[in-house]
């Protein structure tokens, strides 16, 4: 089956990255307002507990508009940055894994090799993502700490060094792991469902093909927020809290998430559960309308229905 194996060079690995920052970028950016919001309910929910449109109204009403444009710099940045490393080390490690172990065996235990891709791509694109992530928290649950990301970044380094930006690399794992595996593994699996609805992919018009993108990307995006959430909660505080002396990540995050309890945990998954169906869904089809445009090379598909 080694017909069903594209060749590529490593352009098209950089055509992929470079689908995947714009899409990642974009979309990440264009929702800073919602990430602003989502971020102080979680910081400080006693404050900011009348919902998302209270909240929204709120922030405008004591700080004005331009608040809730906090962190747009590291986000764009770091997002575009993490993008790349997410959509283009996905390619490359679903195509390595497909050569490790032949397409016949990849056919059979094609959910392993989604999940296996999405989780080491992940984990590089996180080492990326970290420094500016942080830096973004800090921004948006301190609107004094510096004026954007050049003067965040430089104190929080200044005054705390390199590690701080990492503090939080363990809880950005235990989020970002579980939430790209089930981003790609139900992308690829929904794009399967909804082409043996509405037909092979090879017989859609393009506005069709961005459709099943786009309505895939959805349903990822609403499996990815689930699953993802407890930890999301967790990231905000961690960067918020600063460790007892001696005290680990791992205990750090031990003690917070006794107490937030299970019901804490999924504190703002509404307002999550619309920003991230939503920028899901607009990523894979801005990733797959890109990867048309930049003549990147087919994507591999195992048994039908990959993206």
């Amino acid at each position: 089956m080694a017909d069903k194996i594209p060749e590529y060079a490593a352009s098209d690995y950089l055509k992929f990255a470079l689908a995947g920052a714009i899409g990642c970028g974009v979309t990440h950016s264009s929702l800073v307002p919602i990430d602003v919001v989502k971020t102080r309910i979680q910081l400080e929910p006693a404050v900011y507990n009348k919902g998302m449109v209270g909240s929204f109204k709120k922030i405008i009403g004591e700080e004005g508009a331009g608040a809730l444009l906090t962190g747009f710099g590291p986000t764009l940045l770091g997002y575009s940055v993490q993008g790349a490393f997410k959509f283009g080390g996905y390619e490359v490690f679903k195509k390595l894994f497909i050569d490790t172990i032949g397409y016949d065996n990849a056919v059979h235990y094609k959910n392993s090799v989604y999940m296996g891709s999405a989780a080491v791509a992940e984990f590089f694109a996180d080492i990326a993502l970290c420094p500016l992530e942080a830096t973004r928290i800090r921004l948006v649950s301190q609107p004094t700490f510096a004026n954007g990301l050049v003067g965040g970044f430089s104190r929080i380094l200044k005054e705390e060094g390199v590690g701080s930006f990492y503090s939080g690399f363990t809880p950005i794992l235990f989020k970002q792991i579980p939430y790209n595996i089930a981003k790609f593994l139900v992308f690829e699996r929904a794009s399967e469902l909804y082409y043996s609805i509405v037909g092979a992919k090879d017989s859609l018009s393009g506005a069709m093909v961005t459709g099943v993108n786009l309505l895939s990307g959805l349903t990822a995006g609403f499996a990815a927020a689930i699953v993802s959430q407890p930890a999301d909660t967790l990231l905000s505080k961690v960067n918020k809290t600063k460790k007892a002396p001696g005290q680990s990540t791992i205990g750090l995050l031990a003690q917070l998430a006794k107490q937030l309890g299970v019901v804490g945990s999924f504190t703002g998954l509404p307002t999550r559960l619309v920003m991230v169906g939503t920028l899901t869904s607009l990523q894979f089809g801005i990733y797959g309308s890109l990867k048309k445009t930049l003549g990147c090379g087919p994507t591999i598909e195992i048994g039908g229905g990959g993206h």
